[in-house]
C-alpha cells in the first residue's frame, strides 16, 4: 500500500467517536520521503476545515520556525497522532480538547503504517501529548525537550514546545514564550535527520547536554 492509498482509506474511518463531528480527516502532508517527520497531537478548527495539519495560528508559527532554519514545509512531513479534531461540542461553540486514550489508540491504525511507509530517521514531537504518545508516557516537555530518545518508529525522536503553548506564554508574559526553543529544537532535529540520512557516525552528530538519567541514551542512539 502507498501513502496515498492509506490516506484514501483513512477518509472513511469510523473507528472512534471523533468521526461523528469532523469536517475532514487530516491525514498529513509534505515530503513522503523526508528523513524528518513532525507530529502534533491533533487537528484544530482550521485544520478540520481545510483538511491540512498546522494551518491555524500555531501552523503559522511552525512555518516561521521552519523558515528560520532555512526549511520549508515541502521538505518535511507533518501529521498528528490523531487525524480528526477532538472537541467538546456541548456548548454554543466547539472547544478543542485533548483526545482520549481510546481515540488515540484507535488512530494508531493509521499512524503506525503511515510512519512505516515514510520511514523517517527522526521524529520531532510537537508538544507534550505527542511526546507522551511516541516517546514515553511520563515525558516532561519543559525538562526533556531537545534531547534524543529512542523511538519505535524512527532512529530517534526529539520533542519541542507546541506553538499553541508558546502563543499563550508570549501573551501572558510579554516575551517570546519559548519561540527560540522551538527554532532551536527544529534545527537540532533537522541536523540529526540529515546526518542520519547520510549515514554519518555518532562523532559527527550534534550532541545536546544530557541530564544524568539520559546520558546513556544520548551516546548510544546513533551507534
Amino acid at each position: 500500500m502507498t501513502l496515498e492509498e492509506l490516506c484514501q482509506s483513512a477518509q472513511g474511518c469510523l473507528a472512534c467517536n471523533l468521526a461523528n463531528n469532523r469536517t475532514n480527516v487530516v491525514f498529513g502532508e509534505g515530503e513522503p520521503h523526508s528523513p524528518l517527520v513532525l507530529i502534533g497531537e491533533g487537528p484544530g478548527e482550521q485544520e478540520d476545515k481545510q483538511g491540512r495539519p498546522f494551518v491555524g495560528r500555531s501552523g503559522q508559527m511552525l512555518d516561521r520556525a521552519l523558515g528560520d532554519n532555512g526549511i520549508s514545509r515541502s521538505q518535511v512531513y507533518i501529521t498528528n497522532t490523531v487525524k480528526c479534531r477532538a472537541a467538546d461540542f456541548s456548548g454554543p461553540r466547539p472547544m478543542n480538547r485533548p483526545p482520549t486514550e481510546e481515540e488515540t489508540l484507535a488512530c494508531r491504525q493509521w499512524l503506525v503504517p503511515q510512519l512505516a511507509l515514510i520511514r523517517p530517521k527522526v521524529i520531532l514531537c510537537i508538544g507534550a501529548p505527542s511526546a507522551k504518545n511516541l516517546i514515553k508516557k511520563n515525558f516532561k516537555i519543559t525538562q526533556e525537550r531537545g534531547q534524543y530518545f529512542p523511538c519505535e518508529f524512527a532512529k530517534t525522536a526529539i520533542a519541542t514546545l507546541h506553538p499553541s503553548f508558546i502563543l499563550r506564554q508570549a501573551s501572558a508574559n510579554g516575551d517570546d514564550g519559548g519561540y527560540g526553543l522551538l527554532v532551536q529544537d527544529i534545527g537540532r532535529a533537522w541536523a540529526a535527520a540529515q546526518k542520519l540520512a547520510a549515514g554519518n557516525a555518532v562523532a559527527e552528530m550534534p550532541t545536546p547536554v544530557p541530564s544524568p538519567a539520559d546520558a546513556e541514551i544520548q551516546t548510544s542512539l546513533f551507534d
